[in-house]
């Protein structure tokens, strides 16, 4: 059994909530470049010139990307060989807590969905705990602005309706949210599983890699091809026209129950953060 002390845990979330919100992941960066190169439109291309010059001050300054410094969503994956020295969700929370302080980056978590009243150190962290073999916990510190967030969906499809309407929800999703997700977006999509679960499917679909297609080949032409059909949409750059919408599609499948086929999708915008660690 290998123990970690919980102030390990506190060290590597306060860093990362730092340079999540200050770096951008480097796959994130070349789709833009990607995109700006074959950008037709003059208007779209200067926005992601923008965008490009955006991140490169935030990399040179180690400045927040974007205002909205997020709600931090923590993925945990804690080895079965691991004993946590002192109270896991207690360091991570105080990770989030010193990192948003310490990193001056805003704080945009209220205490009650109702009364609004902000809890001033972006507290508490949205957890997800996974066990898995082996003696290392692993952390992913994934900032979720809400712009994007709010735009997202889920829906309890029929199982006759297939794979038509699982295509023309993702698109639908898409459409609905229109600029208001400040794209160039990535789109997570979970398939599968129960309403809870298709949700974190989704969520969990933005942590891959834009580089990483999935393993299943029938699911990696799926989500090239709703690629393709969300960019012909031409919403564009921060909604102003364009050919990139997205710059890719993300889909996660769970096995389901022989009455359901959940379907969420997960929106994020072009600021798509997450930074990881490995003790």
């Amino acid at each position: 059994m290998r123990e970690i002390d919980a102030q390990d845990i506190t060290s590597a979330v306060k860093r990362l909530c730092i340079e999540a919100n200050c770096f951008l992941p480097q796959d994130i960066q070349n789709r833009i470049c990607e995109s700006c190169e074959k950008e037709k439109w003059p208007l779209a291309k200067n926005i992601l010139d923008v965008i490009k010059e955006n991140y490169e001050v935030s990399l040179e300054k180690t400045v927040p990307i974007c205002q909205d410094t997020g709600m931090a969503c923590v993925f945990i994956d804690i080895g079965q060989d691991v004993h946590v020295k002192g109270n896991i969700e207690d360091a991570i929370n105080e990770g989030v807590r010193q990192g948003y302080t310490e990193g001056f980056l805003r704080k945009s978590v209220v205490k009650d969905p109702l009364d609004r009243v902000n809890t001033k150190d972006n507290t508490p962290a949205m957890i997800y705990y996974n066990i898995v073999p082996g003696d290392t916990l692993d952390i992913t510190v994934a900032p979720k602005g809400f712009g994007s967030e709010n735009m997202s969906q889920i829906k309890m499809l029929k199982p006759s309706d297939g794979l038509q309407g699982v295509k023309d929800f993702i698109i639908k999703c898409v459409e609905d949210a229109g600029p208001n997700p400040c794209p160039p977006i990535v789109v997570g999509v979970g398939i599968g599983g129960t309403f809870d679960k298709a949700a974190f499917l989704a969520k969990k679909a933005l942590l891959r890699s834009t580089d990483e297609r999935n393993a299943n080949p029938f699911y990696a032409q799926l989500e090239q091809e709703m690629l393709d059909k969300i960019n012909s949409l031409g919403i564009g750059p921060q909604g102003v026209g364009g050919l990139t919408t997205a710059l890719c599609v993300n889909i996660e499948t769970l096995p389901t129950h022989i009455a359901g086929l959940p379907i969420a999708v997960n929106i994020n915008c072009h600021v798509t953060r997450h930074k990881h660690a490995s003790l």
